[in-house]
């Protein structure tokens, strides 16, 4: 199974508290930031609520 690497690219000012909430349970906190995760089904439903916000590239 692949992992995704997930970078916020933009600012949470602003920004509904679930996206808020959603990036930070991926482990996100500043911008540029990146962590590595599984690619599931639960990081890929995070990922599509957020995915205005955040790079994702497969590794």
């Amino acid at each position: 199974m692949a992992n995704l690497q997930i970078t916020l690219k933009r600012s949470l000012i602003g920004r509904p508290a679930n996206q808020r909430a959603t990036i930070q349970s991926l482990g996100l906190s500043k911008v540029n930031s990146s962590v590595v995760k599984a690619d599931n089904a639960a990081v890929r439903g995070m990922l599509n609520t957020v995915s205005h916000l955040v790079e994702v590239k497969e590794v």
